[in-house]
């Protein structure tokens, strides 16, 4: 399936999506639409898993005619005592059994017949996946689909009817979809659009693409000597306000498109819905539930146990550590937080913002050897107060490697300018560098847009530590000293371009050559003036 093709399923099932809303906005229908597109990846892959587990004991599709029969469905009624040694072997091969009267293709079936039962099946298909599918049980994955909602309908057949439109004319549109890489790209491609239609809520679950190359780029790269170029493992990747999930994906995947190796990828997500979406995002990108692991709860309270482990040799720690969290997020710290081992050596953000609370959480958890790339608003860089403290500390200590400058209006939820803060324990240089950015983007209508281009240097500028005329410099932390530890960007990196200095001998020369040369034009013409018996110029 080619990249055109990938985006026109995307466009299909947005349309589709517009049209067939009705009476529920927009994050409803995506939840539904989402986990749709979700069932119908889980039952192509198994279906597959399946028809080479079976090989030509796997019933021939077309053999079977109409009836809302899969091949699986066939199998199963013809070997019934075979069933249990069968989905063991793929609880093994594909990580996951779905039972046949799940599968989308049944679902599908179901709702062009306008089958009575659909409603009812679905709800149990679902119950089956959180609860049966998986060796890790996936509790509450379809908890924020309510098919018992008014929305859908105030009787069990009006909702079953509205669930049968909707699910054919989603099955038609997917129709043009052969793999199950197309399934993920139209995921996130839905996901985009959903939060572009979510305005402010959007920045609850979706980093832009673009931003998201830019971290995955810098911590894929050596951690230590960047120029050296890309490293070929990790071990392990976090990010502690992971939304969807697709920065995380995104790591993964440029870790394998480079030939190197990615070990367990962990996400936290406080809002239950985009933790759900998340969870989805994994396994519908073909991260198996044993390759991953997304905890539900509160970051700043650091409420996952398997964080707060107490024994050094213990505690969890990770080769990079990404994060766009929820900008100037007013929070509670209480007293006890002082003591809180994250906050300890640095200090307590404070209530009216949590951009340092956010961070200290992930430096906590990097790895002496690590990286860590976090998207923050540019008033970490130079606000007072508390925050000037952890600032002054943080770069006393050498742990902040490199300041990123980005362009404004480059987010759904926000239009304000933010940066990327590059963290490191141990970092080499004793100087940091500053990139400025934020006039080198493309405008778009409604968000501006950074090109691969924009991307590539801000990478490589990174990558190479190099210094560029009035977009990036390295500065000695004398001069930031110097400032107060203020790290406003336009204080070491203008991009204002100095005036031409201006001659002033240079200039009274020219001045002087004008004047003779006026003179001496006067004359001529006054002689002209004579000649012709007319009174002269004064």
């Amino acid at each position: 399936m080619t990249e055109n093709d990938q985006k026109q399923l995307g466009k299909t099932l947005w349309a589709i999506a517009d049209q067939l809303r009705g009476s529920m906005n927009a994050d409803d229908f995506r939840d539904y639409m989402l986990s749709f597109l979700f069932l119908r990846y889980l039952s192509d892959n198994y279906e597959a898993a399946a028809k080479k587990e079976l090989g030509s004991d796997y019933p021939d599709a077309n053999a079977i005619g109409n009836g809302g029969k899969t091949p699986l469905s066939v199998w199963y009624a013809a070997n019934p005592d075979d069933v249990a040694a069968f989905e063991q072997q793929m609880r093994r091969k594909a990580h996951y059994v779905i039972k046949p009267q799940y599968l989308w293709g049944h679902i599908v079936h179901l709702a062009k017949t306008q089958d009575h039962d659909l409603l009812d099946t679905l709800q149990k298909g679902f119950k089956h996946i959180e609860e049966d599918s998986f060796e890790s049980e996936f509790q509450g994955l379809f908890s924020e689909i309510n098919l018992t909602s008014d929305k859908l309908g105030k009787k069990y057949d009006d909702r079953n009817a509205k669930l049968c439109s909707v699910i054919s004319e989603i099955a038609r549109g997917m129709a043009l979809s052969t793999t199950a890489d197309s399934l993920g790209d139209a995921y996130e491609y839905l996901i985009g659009q959903f939060a572009a239609g979510s305005g402010k809520k959007a920045g609850e679950f979706y980093t832009p693409q673009q931003i998201s190359n830019i971290l995955s780029a810098i911590v894929t790269l050596d951690s230590q000597e960047p120029r050296t170029g890309l490293r070929s493992k990790l071990d392990n990747v976090f990010d502690f306000a992971c939304g969807s999930g697709s920065l995380l994906l995104n790591i993964r995947h440029r870790m394998k498109e480079n030939g190197g190796t990615i070990g367990k990828i962990f996400g936290q997500e406080y809002n239950v819905t985009t933790y759900n979406l998340a969870r989805m995002n994994m396994l519908l990108h073909g991260v198996k539930d044993t390759e991953f692991e997304i905890f539900h709860g509160d970051t700043l309270k650091n409420d996952w146990d398997w964080l707060r482990e107490t024994n050094p040799a213990k505690k969890p720690r990770f080769d990079a550590v990404v994060a766009n969290p929820p900008f100037s997020y007013r929070w509670e710290p209480g007293e006890a937080m002082a003591q809180d081992m994250r906050f300890k050596n640095h200090g307590v953000a404070p209530k009216s913002a949590a951009d340092f609370a956010f961070l200290l959480h992930g430096l906590h958890y990097l790895k002496d050897d690590g990286v860590m790339a976090i998207i923050l608003p540019h008033g970490v860089l130079f606000r007072g107060g508390k925050e000037a403290d952890i600032r002054t500390k943080l770069l006393t200590d050498g742990h902040i490697d490199t300041v990123i400058g980005l362009p404004a209006n480059l987010f759904y939820s926000t239009g304000i300018p933010v940066c990327i803060l590059v963290l490191k324990k141990c970092k080499k240089p004793d100087d940091v560098l500053f990139i400025n950015a934020a006039e080198h983007f493309t405008k778009g209508k409604r968000q501006n847009q950074l090109s691969d281009k924009d991307i590539e240097r801000i990478v490589s500028t990174y990558r190479d530590r190099a210094e560029q005329e009035r977009y990036s410099r390295r500065v000695p932390m004398r001069e930031i000293i110097d400032n107060d530890y203020n790290l406003n960007i336009s204080r070491y990196v203008s991009t204002a371009e100095s005036e031409e200095e201006i001659d002033l001998k240079a200039v009274h020369a020219e001045l002087v050559d004008i004047d003779k040369a006026v003179a001496e034009a006067k004359q001529r013409h006054n002689a002209f003036l004579k000649e012709l018996g007319l009174p002269a110029l004064p």
